[in-house]
């Protein structure tokens, strides 16, 4: 995070075209694992911004294990997304570009998540009525999770 606080420092709160990583951590009753971020109190995929030198995967699997307390790695880019524009509460201003990873947990030990960006994670069923979103790049997650999760559960479920 200190590139992007560094970036700011400049910068300020103008807009800013930055790239990013998330994943969904799905269980074979189809259940997804989200944070409840600390900044806004809504629910959203673990990931975050890269780190100037990290790839796609380095990103994803650091953040997985900041945001959710887990190691983690990317099995299929589920989609790319980059038409979403978000501003945060305190004014900085995004265009983030995202790779979604459908993920598989690598191991059950539990790593410290970073408290100034997790409240707590939990699991929601992709069967049901999704969580208040940090924005409408996560809601979007979700559609492309849950229909993942229809058209290859059996593969999931392995």
């Amino acid at each position: 995070m200190a590139y992007i606080a560094d970036l700011r420092a400049q910068v300020g709160h103008r807009p800013l075209i930055l790239t990013s990583a998330s994943g969904a951590l799905i269980d074979k009753a189809g259940a997804v694992l989200l944070q409840e971020r600390a900044d806004t109190g809504d629910w959203g995929f673990p990931g975050g911004y890269m780190d100037y030198g990290e790839t796609f995967a380095q990103t994803l699997v650091r953040e997985f294990k900041e945001d959710a307390g887990l190691m983690v790695a990317p099995v299929k880019l589920l989609r790319l997304q980059d038409s979403d524009l978000y501003t945060y509460p305190n004014g900085d201003q995004v265009q983030p570009v995202n790779a979604f990873y459908l993920v598989r947990l690598l191991s059950r030990d539990d790593y410290p998540v970073k408290p100034a960006e997790t409240v707590r994670t939990a699991r929601f069923p992709l069967t049901g009525q999704p969580p208040r979103f940090f924005n409408q790049q996560h809601a979007a997650m979700w559609t492309v999770a849950r229909d993942y999760f229809r058209q290859h559960r059996a593969e999931i479920i392995r």
